[in-house]
């Protein structure tokens, strides 16, 4: 289902959330449309498991633009383990887990035993 700007922000405080969107800027030979699993929740990432298992770290710096008036979430990417710039522009909400003990038996059983070729396939549909 097609999400607007504050449906995603929203959602993302306590969820991580399947989306599937256009890249801003295309890359040749890259797939027009990216994967993601991703996630703003703090009680997730500024805890032990998610500094430990997701690499989080608390941004050392703010970004330098209006991300809002550019249609743009800001996101915890979980398979990169970085922030990531989301469009919205075409921006399609694929599934939700709620952030805590769900999502972490999910991690348990899924994502932490993907190999990192699954996981380039899961991004790159």
């Amino acid at each position: 289902m097609r999400v607007s700007l504050l449906t995603l922000k929203q959602t993302l405080e306590n969820n991580v959330a399947e989306i599937k969107f256009q890249r801003r800027k295309p890359k040749p030979g890259a797939p027009l449309f990216r994967r993601m699993l991703c996630t703003n929740s703090q009680s997730l990432l500024n805890s032990s498991k998610g500094r430990t298992a997701l690499n989080y770290m608390s941004p050392k710096t703010g970004v330098k633009y209006n991300p809002d008036a550019k249609n743009i979430v800001i996101t915890w990417d979980i398979f990169m383990q970085d922030f990531r710039c989301v469009s919205l522009e075409s921006c399609d909400l694929i599934s939700l887990i709620p952030a805590g003990d769900e999502f972490w038996l999910y991690f348990t059983e899924k994502v932490a035993r993907m190999s990192a070729g699954e996981k380039q396939t899961f991004m790159s549909i």
